[in-house]
């Protein structure tokens, strides 16, 4: 259960927002559920706040130079990371509808062992643990990869989508805003521990990336 209610007292530009986020949170999980709008009723006790967030999140769907699907991956396996059980639900949903398959959605934690990934996958969720884990430690190699096949435009757009993925986790978490049910009777991605996604990372043979891409040592 949440820390934090939707305010006693609104007024008709919040809830013309929250109206407004709802239809978008339907559209893209394909569920309406009472509970689905718990983090944004926590910001709407600072509506300041809650309209600049609302602005930067609607900035960031519009951003079309990487794939929809990558950034769901990306997105979801951060939210594994932290922990936040309410973007993991919705993570799962979003991936699942934006074609990653229930077994990628399983394979996450060991997503290097799995063979479920193309290249270009492997190269975002390394370059998403290197971001989401403390301290954050992007390899040159690893980044120059990514911007080889992306561009720059298309690596801020990605690094993007996985801060903004930690933003949310992270505030999530801390309100303790617990999963929703938008995958209820599907299958979900698993959490994960930071430690152990570091460690798994540290793991790779010296010198290679998982997805064989050389690493200065």
């Amino acid at each position: 259960m949440s820390r934090m209610s939707a305010p006693q007292h609104s007024n008709p530009f919040l809830g013309a927002t929250l109206a407004f986020a709802r239809r978008k949170a339907v559209r893209m999980t394909g569920r309406d559920i009472d509970s689905m709008m718990e983090p944004l009723e926590a910001f709407a006790h600072a509506p300041g706040l809650l309209l600049g967030y609302g602005a930067l999140e609607l900035s960031a769907q519009r951003a079309q130079r990487v794939p929809a699907h990558l950034k769901e991956l990306v997105v979801l396996k951060a939210a594994t990371i932290v922990g936040c059980e309410y973007c993991i639900d919705i993570g799962s949903s979003i991936a699942r509808r934006s074609g990653l398959s229930d077994d990628q959605l399983l394979a996450l934690p060991r997503y290097r062992e799995s063979g479920l990934f193309d290249e270009l996958e492997m190269l975002a969720l390394d370059y998403t643990v290197a971001i989401t884990v403390t301290p954050v430690s992007v390899p040159d190699e690893l980044f120059a990869a990514l911007r080889e096949r992306l561009g720059d435009a298309g690596v801020v757009e990605l690094t993007h989508a996985i801060a903004l993925e930690n933003f949310r986790a992270r505030f999530n978490a801390a309100i303790e805003i617990g999963a929703a049910g938008f995958s209820e009777g599907m299958v979900c991605a698993l959490p994960e521990i930071a430690e152990e996604a570091q460690r798994e990372r540290a793991d790779e043979p010296a010198g290679r990336s998982a997805n064989g891409v050389a690493i200065a040592s």
